[in-house]
């Protein structure tokens, strides 16, 4: 482990708590005057809780190795916390939360999956965009195929790999696509952006658009390509905390870590944009 990642944990850490502690202090001051005569011991007493319990939150698939670095964070420095998580497809997730599934949070990689929920009422926050996304071309290690353009994914013979249209990164494409009057037929569309990537780590397909995030993350397994057309269709990604929250004190919390300077230097880090 590196001197800066040992020294992003602990900020991290530092940061989790303050989190936690920045709610208890807004619960303390929300009380009513009568509540500020009371004893010391009495107002010691009634201070909030530590917090305790599961927290639970479903997450675009993009956000998985940066969400799961803060949710290691956020447990060390609130013992007694979990967070668990369910990454996948925002369209399934925003269904899965819509259906009933217990949930804490929310976070989309998109207002429009986001907009599912809050249609449905079960939201019990504003949704907040917290960063943005943007689309690059993951090609097989090397670029073999000498791919240097959304333009070059339409030659004969390539096999292309596409997020489904349902999903935020295949909404996103598509649009890109629209954009340069390009048509496309790739060789399957997947339900995340992960499984489009995985079809290139694999060699199934010799590339996919994906987020850039997701490139970052692949490492030597993938090549980034840019194109100018995906400033054109960049995602915003939204929080919120969930109606019926089985653990709400603590998710809320969960949120400002990931709202706070120190989230967001995990996420810029990822290669996610700033909100």
């Amino acid at each position: 482990m590196t001197r800066s990642t040992r020294r992003t944990r602990r900020t991290l850490q530092a940061a989790a708590a303050g989190a936690a502690a920045l709610l208890a202090l807004s619960a303390c001051s929300s009380s009513d005057d009568s509540a500020s005569t009371t004893s010391d011991s009495s107002a010691s007493a009634s201070s909030s809780p530590k917090l305790s319990g599961t927290v639970t939150v479903f997450a675009a698939a993009s956000l998985k190795e940066s969400f799961t670095e803060l949710g290691a964070a956020f447990e060390k420095a609130n013992p007694g916390t979990k967070v668990t998580f369910n990454f996948g497809g925002s369209d399934t997730l925003a269904a899965s939360i819509t259906g009933g599934a217990p949930a804490d949070v929310f976070a989309s990689a998109s207002p429009k999956t986001m907009a599912i929920v809050t249609d449905a009422k079960d939201n019990a926050t504003e949704p907040t965009t917290f960063v943005r996304n943007q689309l690059e071309i993951a090609t097989l290690p090397g670029n073999p195929d000498k791919i240097a353009s959304l333009k070059d994914l339409t030659k004969s013979g390539l096999k292309v790999v596409l997020c489904d249209k349902t999903v935020p990164c295949g909404a996103a494409a598509q649009k890109a696509l629209d954009a340069s009057k390009l048509k496309l037929t790739p060789v399957s569309y997947e339900q995340d952006v992960k499984a489009a990537l995985t079809k290139v780590e694999l060699k199934e397909a010799d590339a996919a658009v994906v987020y850039k995030t997701d490139v970052h993350a692949a490492g030597d397994k993938v090549e980034g390509v840019d194109f100018p057309e995906s400033a054109d269709a960049i995602n915003e990604y939204p929080i919120a905390l969930l109606k019926d929250a089985p653990n709400a004190e603590a998710a809320k919390a969960f949120i400002a870590l990931v709202q706070s300077a120190e989230g967001r230097q995990v996420l810029t880090e990822a290669g996610f944009l700033k909100p």
